[in-house]
Parts: C-alpha cells; sequence; structure tokens
C-alpha cells in the first residue's frame, strides 16, 4: 500500500523521535550513574584516609635512663640461655656507655626497669639483636644522670613531615619519620614533646599542608585539642639512588605557624637495612638542635597563639586608637553609646580568680580499655577544663596532661573519692586501681 507524504514524514520523524529518546535517556543514566561513581569514590576517600593500619604510639615519655643501639651477638648451650646471657651483655655494655662504676651484673640488672628489643635472632644456640636498655632513675640516678633539675620547654606539638619520592605525609601511612620520633625517648630531652598517635582522624588534620597554614584561629584550635602551646616541624626528605640502593637524607627544623627555619643537616645510607639507624641519628640531632634553639630564646611561645580574647580585643583598641583622625572623633557608626551609672548601693563581692594548673598523670595502661577509664575518670573530676593523652605506652605506662583548677592536691582528692589510688612524685600524679 503506498503512503502519502505526510504519513511517511510522521513515520520518519516518529523513528527519529524515538532514537532521540533513547540517547537522551541513555545520556541522563550515564550522567546517573557517573554521579553515583563519583558519590561513591568520595566516600570511599574519606573512609580509606581515616581506616588502615597507620599510627604509631610514642614510647612512654618516663624519666628512666634509656640507652640505645646496643648490638650483641652471644652463643650457648640452648637459644634461651643465649638470649639471657646476651641481655646481661648489653645490660653491662650500656652501664659502661653511661660511664657507670665497675659493678658486677647482679648490681647492674637490679636497676634495670625494661630491655627494649629493636631486632632479634634467636638460633639452636645462638642470639643476635640490637637492644636498648632502660634503668630505673630512681636506682642508677645516683650513680650516673645526676644533672639535677631539667627546665623543660612548654608543651609543643610534633608534626614529623616525610618527604618521599616527590610525597609529602605525615600520618597517611606509617612512615620511617614518624617510626624514628615515636621511637625516641625524650625523658632526657628539655623539649617536652606532645607527640599524636597519628591513628583515625589525626591523619585528616594533621598533614603536611598544615605547615604551610598561618591562620592563628585554626592554630590554636588544633593546639587546644592537643594540649600544646606551639608547634615543631622537623622534615625529612630523602632521595634514592636506585631502588634498594644508597639513600640521602636531608633533615630540616621548623618550628612554629610561619614554619620558620631553624637549621639542616644531611646524612647518608648505604641501604634501606640501615635507613631505621639513620632516622634516629637524625631524630637525635634534630632534637639538639630544637634544645639549642631552646636555650637561645627562639622557642618561646608565639604570643599570637596564646593570648587571650581580651588581649586580642585591647590590641585592636589601641590599632583604633591609632587609626583614628586627629581631632579624635570617631564617625557617628563608631560612637559607643554613653551607659548610665548603677545606683549607689553595696557593692557584692568579687569571687577571686581560680587559678587552672596544669598536671601530669601517670597511669599503667595494660590495654585500650585502660586508657578509656583512666580518661574517663579524670573528665569526670569537677573543675577539670581538659584532659589529654600526651604519652600512650599500650602494656606500659602512659601519661594524661590534665587542665585542672586547684590544682594536683584537688585532682588527687576526687579521684581518691572515685576509688583509685593515687601517690604523688616527680611533679606528676601515679594513679591505680
Amino acid at each position: 500500500m503506498a503512503m502519502t507524504f505526510p504519513q511517511k514524514f510522521r513515520q520518519l520523524a516518529g523513528r527519529d523521535t524515538g532514537r532521540r529518546w533513547t540517547a537522551a535517556r541513555a545520556a541522563v543514566l550515564l550522567g546517573s550513574a557517573s554521579a553515583l561513581g563519583v558519590v561513591g569514590f568520595g566516600a570511599w576517600r574519606i573512609a580509606a584516609q581515616v581506616e588502615g593500619d597507620r599510627g604509631i604510639a610514642p614510647l612512654a615519655n618516663s624519666e628512666d635512663i634509656q640507652v640505645n643501639g646496643i648490638h650483641v651477638d652471644v652463643t650457648a648451650k640452648t637459644g634461651a640461655e643465649a638470649r639471657l646471657e646476651g641481655w646481661k651483655q648489653a645490660e653491662k655494655e650500656a652501664w659502661k656507655k653511661l660511664g657507670g662504676p665497675d659493678m658486677p651484673v647482679e648490681s647492674i640488672d637490679a636497676m634495670v626497669s625494661s630491655v627494649v628489643i629493636g631486632q632479634e635472632q634467636v638460633g639452636p644456640r645462638r642470639y643476635i639483636a640490637t637492644l636498648g636498655v632502660i634503668f630505673d632513675k630512681g636506682k642508677a640516678g645516683q650513680f650516673v644522670g645526676g644533672g639535677g633539675a631539667m627546665v623543660r620547654s612548654a608543651p609543643l606539638l610534633l608534626l614529623p613531615v616525610l618527604n618521599s619520592g616527590g610525597v609529602q605525609q605525615v600520618f597517611e601511612v606509617r612512615g620511617p619519620w614518624q617510626k624514628a620520633w615515636a621511637e625516641f625517648q625524650a625523658s632526657q630531652s628539655a623539649i617536652d614533646y606532645v607527640r599524636p598517635v597519628g591513628a583515625g582522624g589525626d591523619s585528616l588534620i594533621l598533614t603536611a599542608g598544615q605547615a604551610t597554614r598561618r591562620s592563628r584561629l585554626w592554630w590554636r584550635g588544633l593546639l587546644d585539642q592537643f594540649g600544646a602551646t606551639d608547634v615543631l616541624i622537623p622534615i625529612a626528605r630523602l632521595e634514592r639512588q636506585w631502588p634498594g640502593g644508597p639513600i640521602h637524607g636531608t633533615f630540616t627544623a621548623r618550628y612554629g605557624p610561619d614554619n620558620t627555619f631553624l637549621d639542616s643537616f644531611e646524612l647518608d645510607a648505604a641501604s634501606d637495612q640501615e635507613l631505621p639507624g639513620m632516622m634516629a641519628k637524625a631524630v637525635e640531632r634534630t632534637d639538639e638542635i630544637y634544645r639549642n634553639a631552646l636555650a637561645s630564646g627562639q622557642l618561646s611561645p608565639d604570643p599570637t597563639l596564646t593570648m587571650s580574647q581580651v588581649a586580642l580585643d585591647r590590641a585592636f583598641a589601641e590599632l583604633r586608637q591609632k587609626l583614628m583622625p586627629q581631632g579624635g572623633v570617631l564617625p557617628q557608626s563608631d560612637v559607643v553609646p554613653v551607659i548610665p551609672a548603677a545606683p549607689v548601693g553595696p557593692v557584692a563581692p568579687v569571687a577571686a580568680p581560680v587559678t587552672v594548673e596544669t598536671v601530669s598523670v601517670q597511669f599503667a595502661s595494660p590495654d585500650a580499655a585502660a586508657v578509656d577509664a583512666a580518661l574517663a575518670a579524670v573528665r569526670g573530676v569537677p573543675g577539670v577544663k581538659g584532659a589529654a593523652t600526651v604519652s600512650l605506652a599500650i602494656g606500659g605506662i602512659s601519661v594524661l596532661r590534665v587542665s585542672v583548677e586547684g590544682g594536683a592536691d584537688k585532682l588527687a582528692a576526687a579521684l581518691r573519692a572515685q576509688g583509685w589510688k593515687v601517690s604523688a612524685g616527680g611533679g606528676a600524679l601515679r594513679i591505680s586501681r
């Protein structure tokens, strides 16, 4: 049957309309799928940046005396005997490094609080290891390390930045620079390091980009969260000649919200196996730079980070007076209304301001539940303004920094009322169940 021109036109138009509708629907579906993919990818990126195996808990910042990097190679009848003999040999070498007097190994062993295992290999009759020895300061302090009282810095937040392979990182992954700072025994340093663990949300707010921020409001909020007054920014830049080959490291010590330069130095490692040793030496030299800067007055807390809102208002008022016209008349919008005087009568006594003190609290932390229990107990004390973990050691002794009205005596009495055993010594409280 022959079709007229209008009928054929409508049929062709209908086919074309169908093709256009199919294409439009495909475009919409493709766009929706792309949008869902972007949303899903963004959610995956956020979850991946918070979750995962990251974060290294720092060693407990105790007052004990520690000697690291002792290598032993001992042979005995069994591996267990070789291990025990290796530990005794490490204790004797550590005591010799400290300059202690000649003593029997039994006397030295009685002053040892723990042995830190860096690397070890136990064979049937041989023991090879790199160890660290920690001496109890109460017992060994009369023979070595009797330097007297030490003037320490204000609490300073540590932001270790690693630049390797063209990528800057802090806590995004477990890096050798963060590990070296976590294993550093800072008790003998004049710098009061606040070392974040780096797990969870730390990887989101403590990034390499944070070092380039200049906003004091941002820094004040961040430092208050960790109980610090200023920030230290040690930077490690690693350059590898080839995979598995020599490593050249450039280390820079910076500090403050303005990322101020202090000093830098260079070290080399022959291979990846020597990288941890190089990092440990770099941490010690960087700590020396910060100690020298503290002695010269360069690490004084930035007043723009510590001043209160009242001080800021006073500074703005002084600036406003300088910018006022010569006649001393402000624009009409800036005239402050006069408040009528209050009627004369008996004046209510003004309460004396309550001083807020910072107290260090030490407690045994065999597991995460013990840390949560100690934090909950301290934060539940009336008058506590803030409590933060500054040194976390699962299986050891952890440290809290607490800001409390009334000082350590009031805090100790409140914790005893909760059933805690509290003892004071060395400028800190020790609590236990």
